[in-house]
């Protein structure tokens, strides 16, 4: 069958009904506060002011406030600061991304205290402490306390089609919040898969995040069952699966408002 058009993700710019400017609640004021940062960094004229005090108030949370998060809090949470941080370093350093293994291991962002790099808030928060290089089937067993105490409590395979690491070939940027964090990541993963796959004489190319992240999925089977969950590929086919190759090529669009783009 031919590829599917591809779907809508979620609105980067749209304000959700659980971000306010003031909430009466810890965990989705901290959501707020992430799509503060991630609206900062992506607003030129924000680079400044804005940026430096949505970065001052995650540097300044509490450790009990991060666990006052719920599950879809926590969730939307990290993808909002995973995101945002990387979009902040790179917009500000892009050379910084010619040495990709020491960019993705150094600390870039600051939360409740604790210095992170974007390793360990992808690999160890929000994927529930797997080793990065494990193909999703070997754990990390000697995590940082931080990450143990804050990480997700059921890692969900989608956040791999909602982080941006500022490559060509990384997913769609947007923020996400707490109240449909799980139709948010369903929007993203459809649209996703749809763009980056071809289905042609029995073989699916999928995206090299299947292959790296290929046990987070549930190996070949659980590939196939996500390509039909989103209309990939026919309900009864079970094509071939090839993985096609990553661009790394720096693309920092992704982190930019419509009109800096133009």
């Amino acid at each position: 069958m031919p590829t599917p058009e591809s779907t809508s993700v979620p609105d980067p710019d749209r304000e959700p009904a659980d971000d306010p400017d003031s909430t009466s609640t810890e965990g989705l004021s901290l959501v707020a506060d992430s799509r503060r940062f991630l609206r900062a960094v992506r607003a030129s004229e924000g680079r400044g002011h804005a940026l430096d005090t949505s970065r001052e108030r995650l540097a300044d949370a509490s450790p009990d406030e991060l666990d006052a998060l719920g599950p879809d809090e926590r969730l939307a949470f990290w993808l909002n600061v995973y995101n945002a941080a990387t979009g902040a370093a790179l917009l500000a350093d892009p050379e910084r991304f010619e040495d990709r293994r020491q960019f993705f291991g150094e600390s870039v962002v600051t939360v409740a205290g604790a210095d992170l790099s974007l390793d360990q808030i992808e690999h160890g928060i929000l994927r529930g402490s797997q080793w990065k290089y494990g193909l999703g089937y070997v754990p990390n067993p000697f995590p940082p306390a931080f990450v143990r105490r804050h990480r997700v409590a059921d890692p969900d395979a989608r956040v791999h089609f909602a982080l941006n690491c500022g490559a060509a070939s990384c997913p769609a940027v947007a923020a996400y919040n707490a109240a449909d964090v799980d139709d948010q990541l369903d929007r993203a993963a459809a649209s996703y898969l749809r763009s980056e796959t071809v289905v042609e004489d029995g073989t699916a190319r999928v995206p090299r995040l299947l292959l790296w992240y290929r046990g987070d999925f549930g190996g070949r089977s659980g590939i196939r069952t996500l390509l039909r969950e989103h209309s990939v590929i026919d309900p009864d086919a079970t094509p071939r699966i090839r993985y096609r190759e990553y661009d790394w090529s720096l693309a920092l669009d992704a982190f930019r408002t419509e009109r800096e783009r133009r």
